[in-house]
């Protein structure tokens, strides 16, 4: 009996048509120059969470319902008095995704979440931190179809960092537009 190995269509994409358009564009000689998704860090910072513990249960449970992998709450790194934090107090959830999650993650940003925004009209080309990475900030999370509104007692947003190998900014941007991101087309930047 064989076994069919499954790989996420994403994952087919960036082998099949995006290394080829990235080879062309930039004139790599060999294939393993051309930069590749490395990994995808999903941030969410929980406001009010000093007071009310439940908030980091209630943030991780949707992180771990939107991607399908165990989030781990975050911890201040300092106290700050004003705010009543202390060192070490639980303030928000990440999570990492590597491989078949990233693209399945990445895939359904791409074809389901980010279409239900309000008045989408594409994502900033502006959020890429010189080295080949990119950041995006979601202000709901109720975009994800994995999230059932009615259980959701505060919306708050998260930041989605796609980690490249790529050494630059237009590299980058290439990829990730490849990759089926949605840019806004300005022609003058």
């Amino acid at each position: 009996m064989s076994t069919v190995k499954y790989t996420p269509r994403l994952a087919d994409k960036y082998k099949k048509d995006v290394i080829p358009a990235l080879m062309k564009k930039f004139a790599y000689k060999t294939v393993m120059q051309a930069p590749k998704l490395e990994k995808i860090c999903i941030n969410r910072g929980v406001n009010g969470a000093v007071n009310d513990k439940k908030m980091i249960d209630v943030a991780i449970g949707e992180l771990e319902q939107i991607t399908g992998q165990k989030a781990v709450p975050t911890v201040s790194k300092k106290d700050i008095s004003n705010f009543k934090l202390r060192k070490g107090m639980p303030i928000g959830a990440r999570v990492t995704l590597r491989g078949e999650k990233m693209y399945e993650f990445l895939d359904r940003l791409v074809s389901v979440a980010l279409p239900r925004v309000r008045d989408f009209k594409g994502i900033s080309d502006k959020a890429f931190d010189g080295r080949g990475n990119y950041t995006l900030g979601v202000t709901e999370q109720i975009i994800f179809p994995e999230i059932d509104i009615d259980k959701v007692s505060k919306i708050t947003g998260m930041d989605i960092t796609f980690v490249t190998t790529a050494n630059t900014n237009e590299e980058a941007y290439e990829l990730l537009k490849e990759l089926g991101m949605p840019f806004k087309n300005f022609k003058n930047n």
